[in-house]
């Protein structure tokens, strides 16, 4: 195994382990304000399992950014618990279909236990990471993906694999956590600010550039909103040393244990963002 295969292992580990603590934790408290925060309507909530909408740690709502219809094919990358595949099934109805790729085995094994229970014919669950999807080329209409790819150790693969998924037309809907600049050392090596999705984060622009790279176009941020202080701090709950709420933009956060954080927090204020992006596969020629 090369080093960069391990270094990969290695943190797709690390983001099993701390999302498996986080549904545990969303069973055990479960939280709904935090969807509601999240550009979901009170009633998109309400009308969905309220197992999927506790165990959702996104940062926006990509569904909202998209045109899905009748008889199309959703693709979301770390889909979690399932709360935007269960919304993106009511959209593509019962001659479309939707599916849920994650990393992390409990994920799936919930959200495909929901889906079984609540009848969601048109949904189904795969165990994958997301710069080597188990999907067949060219069969996906739309992609979505909420405050999951800077979890991605290899985010030109993922691009990538995007694009060789998606139909010539194919459209993609993504709301995730970029940077303004870049971010300090004691950061990136945090193992809690990579499950709050801060340490994997990376400038926008280079993300924007690394979508257009892999083949996409008209590619865009449609909105973004700035994290202060305290919204940084929330990525990590109580400090370095435990996972945060997730990617939520409700996450409550605690007072921190570690000074030092609270001053990094205060310099990355205004530089972390929450931003919406769409893009779109070329027609063949």
């Amino acid at each position: 195994m090369t080093e960069h295969e391990k270094d990969r292992e290695a943190r797709l580990r690390q983001v099993r382990q701390g999302y498996e603590a986080l549904l545990q934790r969303s069973r055990q408290n479960p939280v709904t304000a935090t969807a509601v925060c999240c550009g979901y309507t009170r009633e998109q909530v309400e009308g969905l399992p309220p197992e999927a909408v506790a165990g959702s740690f996104g940062c926006g709502n990509p569904l909202k950014l998209s045109a899905v219809g009748e008889g199309q094919t959703v693709l979301d990358i770390g889909s979690g618990a399932g709360i935007d595949c269960f919304l993106a099934a009511g959209k593509v109805g019962p001659g479309g279909r939707v599916i849920g790729l994650d990393v992390t085995p409990a994920m799936i094994e919930q959200a495909a236990a929901t889906a079984a229970e609540r009848g969601y014919a048109n949904v189904e669950f795969r165990l994958g990471a997301a710069d080597r999807m188990p999907v067949d080329d060219a069969s996906v209409d739309w992609i979505i993906s909420n405050c999951v790819i800077n979890l991605a150790p290899d985010k030109p693969a993922v691009f990538r694999e995007m694009v060789r998924v998606l139909k010539p037309g194919g459209r993609v809907a993504i709301s995730d956590i970029v940077l303004t600049g870049s971010l300090p050392p004691e950061i990136r090596t945090s193992a809690a600010a990579w499950i709050g999705c801060l340490a994997g984060a990376i400038d926008q622009e280079e993300y924007l550039e690394g979508l257009r790279r892999a083949g996409l176009e008209e590619v865009e941020v449609v909105s973004r909103f700035a994290y202060d202080a305290t919204g940084v701090l929330s990525l990590f709950g109580e400090g370095a040393e435990k996972p945060s709420c997730g990617c939520g933009c409700s996450c409550a956060p605690r007072a921190p244990q570690d000074r030092s954080l609270t001053l990094l927090a205060g310099q990355l204020a205004g530089k972390v963002w929450s931003a919406d992006i769409r893009a779109v596969k070329p027609l063949q020629k």
